[in-house]
């Protein structure tokens, strides 16, 4: 796309792991932040969208960074 802007953060309790929000900034935002009003709609974990294999190379890869993140454990950093 050309535009390295942006970011996405995924909040989770630390005990539950359930996600409790989702913060979307850049091109495509609107895009982005269905998968996450998705997984709290459905009372997901973070690590529930880990586990979603995302296509390479696409926007939503963002998306499975934020939820590995929550863990600590990002592949891209």
């Amino acid at each position: 796309m050309g535009d390295p802007t942006g970011f996405v953060k995924m909040i989770s309790c630390a005990k539950t792991d359930r996600i409790l929000g989702v913060h979307v900034i850049g091109a495509n935002a609107s895009e982005l932040i269905a998968e996450g009003v998705v997984a709290m709609e459905f009372g997901a974990a973070s690590e529930d969208l880990a586990r979603i294999c995302h296509a390479h190379p696409t926007l939503s890869e963002v998306v499975h960074e934020a939820a590995l993140a929550c863990d600590k454990r990002p592949l891209h950093f």
